[in-house]
């Protein structure tokens, strides 16, 4: 069975613990990285992972873009969006289907 994960600060996270997810506090990006390597070799299918430290370990997560086991989604924190998430999403899209059909017209 594949399991879920959450990786952040842990005021953004500790909610996801009652949902049944495994909770990963992390502050910096060191910790967010051995977390995230950490979870993907145990099994986690879905890790999602605060937007803040998304953007401090994108070379980490590129690891796993290509990879059908493992999903890192970016999420806002207790501080906000980054707009990283969205980005992803778009380049995930684009790359499956050759064009970012999410994209709303008044973008040109």
């Amino acid at each position: 069975m594949y399991k879920a994960a959450v990786i952040g600060d842990r005021q953004s996270v500790m909610g996801f613990r009652a949902l049944g997810l495994t909770v990963e506090c992390a502050e910096t990006p060191v910790q967010a990285a051995d977390a995230l390597h950490r979870l993907a070799q145990t099994g986690h299918a879905v890790i999602y992972i605060t937007e803040q430290l998304a953007g401090q370990i994108p070379q980490d997560i590129a690891r796993y873009l290509d990879l059908p086991q493992v999903a890192v989604i970016p999420i806002p924190s207790k501080d906000g969006v980054l707009g990283i998430g969205d980005r992803e999403l778009h380049q995930a899209v684009e790359r499956a289907v050759g064009a970012d059909i999410l994209r709303s017209p008044d973008e040109d």
